[in-house]
C-alpha cells in the first residue's frame, strides 16, 4: 500500500475543533438520514390517510423484507465507509480506491441475488412474516413494484456514506434532499392525483431513488473527488471483501436481526391484538425511526472523525468526539420519548383516522417508549466500536438489544400480559442492553485513556 501526501478535504479531520467539526459532518448526515426516513413516513401517511388502516398494516408486514435488503446494503456501505476513513487517515489513498471499486461490485452482486429471491418466493415470505388474508394483497402489491428499486436504494445509501466518509458531507446531504423532494412530489401525484394506491407509493420511491443514485454515483467519476472509480479496482479482492464485511457486519446484523424481530413481533401482535395491533407497530416504528435516524446520522458524521483520528493516532480528539456524540444522541432520544409519551394521540392521527388503530397506537407508544432515552447511548457506542475497527464488540452490542434480550422477552411476556407484554419487551430490553453497553464502553475508554496519556506531550 502506498501512502499519499496529496491535500484533501480530510485535513480538517485532524485539525479543526472537534465540536464544530462534529456539527459540520453530522448535520448533513442527520439531514440525509431523516430524509431517508421521510421516504417511509411520507408513504405511510399518504397511504394511511388515503387507502386505509389495512394498507398501513400491509406496509408493516413488508418491514422485514426491507430490513433484510437494507442489511446487505449496510454490510457494504458501512463497512466500506469505515475502511475508507481509516485508510485515508493513515494515508493509504490507493487502498481506499480499491475499497470503493470492490464495494460497487459487492452491492451489484447482492442486489441481483435478493431481488431474484424475493421475486420468486414473495407470497410465501410475506405469509411467514405475518400477513393475513386481508393484508397480504396490500403487502404483495407494494413489494412487487418496490423490488426493482431496492438495488437503487442500496447503491444510493451505501455510496452516499462513502461520499461523506471521504470528505464531502454537504454534497452527501444535497443528494439526499434531491431524492426526498422527488419522492414527496411523486407520491402525491401517483397516490392521490392518479389514484394508484399503494403501488403508486412504491413507484414514487423507485423513481426517486434512481434519480438520487445517479447524483451519488456521478460524484465518484469527477476528477476533483478525493476517491474516484478507476480501472482495476472492481475485481473482488478477498482481503478487501473480508475487511468490508467484518466492519460492516455489526450495523448489518442490526438490520438482519430487526427482520427476525419484526417477524416475531408481527406474529405476537397478530395473536394478541389482530391486524390493528400490527398496524400500530408500523406507526410506532415509523415514529421511532425518525428519532433513531437522527442518531444514526450523528454517528455517520462521527464515524469519519473517529476513524480518521484513530488511524492518525489523534486519540484525544477521538475521545472528545465520542462524548459529544453521546450527549447529543441522548438528548434526541430523550426528547423523542417525552413527545411519544405525552402526545401519542397526535402521532397516531397523523397516519390514520381509524379510532381502533389510534387507541392501539397510543398504548404502544406510552409503554414501549418508557426507556427510549437510553437508545441514543447504545447507537453511538455501537458505532464507536465499528469506527475503530472493533467489529466483534460492535456486533455483540448490536445483537444485545435486538436479539439476546428482546427475543426472550417477546416470547415470555405476552402470554402473561397479553398485548401489553409485547410493548413491555422494548423498554426492558433497552435497560438491560444499556447496562451491558456501559460496562464494555467503560473498559474500552479506559484502554484508550492509557494510550492518550502515552501519546500526549
Amino acid at each position: 500500500m502506498n501512502r499519499s501526501s496529496e491535500n484533501t478535504p480530510l485535513n480538517e479531520l485532524a485539525e479543526s475543533p472537534v465540536g464544530s467539526l462534529l456539527f459540520r459532518y453530522s448535520f448533513p448526515a442527520i439531514v440525509g438520514m431523516v430524509v431517508m426516513s421521510l421516504y417511509n413516513v411520507i408513504d405511510r401517511i399518504i397511504i394511511g390517510q388515503v387507502v386505509g388502516p389495512e394498507a398501513i398494516t400491509g406496509l408493516t408486514i413488508t418491514f422485514p423484507v426491507m430490513n433484510l435488503t437494507a442489511a446487505l446494503g449496510i454490510l457494504v456501505g458501512a463497512g466500506a465507509s469505515a475502511c475508507v476513513s481509516i485508510m485515508l487517515g493513515s494515508g493509504y489513498r490507493r487502498s481506499a480506491g480499491m475499497v470503493l471499486g470492490n464495494a460497487l461490485t459487492m452491492t451489484l452482486i447482492f442486489g441481483t441475488i435478493y431481488i431474484a429471491f424475493f421475486g420468486v418466493y414473495l407470497d410465501e415470505i410475506l405469509r411467514s412474516f405475518g400477513a393475513s388474508d386481508v393484508t397480504l394483497p396490500y403487502a404483495r402489491e407494494f413489494m412487487i413494484y418496490l423490488l426493482p428499486g431496492l438495488l437503487m436504494t442500496n447503491l444510493t445509501f451505501s455510496f452516499n456514506n462513502i461520499m461523506r466518509a471521504s470528505g464531502y458531507p454537504m454534497r452527501a446531504m444535497v443528494t439526499m434532499l434531491i431524492g426526498a423532494g422527488c419522492n414527496a412530489l411523486l407520491a402525491y401525484i401517483f397516490v392521490i392525483a392518479l389514484h394508484l394506491g399503494i403501488k403508486g407509493a412504491a413507484i414514487a420511491t423507485d423513481i426517486s431513488m434512481t434519480v438520487t443514485m445517479v447524483f451519488v454515483m456521478a460524484h465518484f467519476f469527477r476528477r476533483e473527488s478525493t476517491l474516484r472509480f478507476s480501472r482495476g479496482t472492481f475485481a473482488l479482492r478477498p482481503h478487501i471483501v473480508a475487511r468490508i464485511a467484518a466492519i460492516g457486519a455489526a450495523p448489518s446484523l442490526v438490520n438482519a436481526a430487526a427482520c427476525f424481530i419484526n417477524v416475531i413481533i408481527n406474529r405476537s401482535l397478530s395473536d394478541y391484538g389482530g391486524d390493528m395491533a400490527v398496524g400500530a407497530a408500523g406507526i410506532f416504528t415509523t415514529f421511532t425511526s425518525l428519532l433513531t435516524m437522527v442518531c444514526v446520522g450523528l454517528c455517520q458524521g462521527m464515524q469519519p472523525i473517529i476513524g480518521y483520528n484513530y488511524g492518525a493516532g489523534n486519540l484525544h480528539r477521538l475521545n472528545r468526539c465520542y462524548w459529544l456524540s453521546v450527549a447529543v444522541a441522548t438528548a434526541v432520544t430523550g426528547v423523542g420519548a417525552v413527545i411519544g409519551y405525552t402526545m401519542p394521540g397526535y402521532i397516531a392521527r397523523a397516519f390514520t383516522t381509524d379510532t381502533l388503530l389510534i387507541s392501539t397506537t397510543v398504548q404502544a407508544l406510552t409503554i414501549a417508549m418508557t426507556a427510549f432515552p437510553v437508545v441514543g447511548f447504545q447507537i453511538v457506542s455501537t458505532t464507536f466500536f465499528q469506527s475503530i475497527g472493533r467489529a466483534a464488540k460492535s456486533i455483540f452490542l448490536s445483537l444485545c438489544r435486538q436479539v439476546l434480550f428482546l427475543i426472550p422477552l417477546l416470547l415470555w411476556l405476552p402470554p402473561h400480559y397479553q398485548l401489553a407484554g409485547v410493548w413491555m419487551a422494548f423498554p426492558i430490553s433497552d435497560i438491560i442492553a444499556t447496562l451491558v453497553t456501559a460496562v464494555m464502553i467503560a473498559y474500552q475508554l479506559h484502554l484508550l485513556r492509557r494510550q492518550i496519556n502515552t501519546v500526549r506531550p
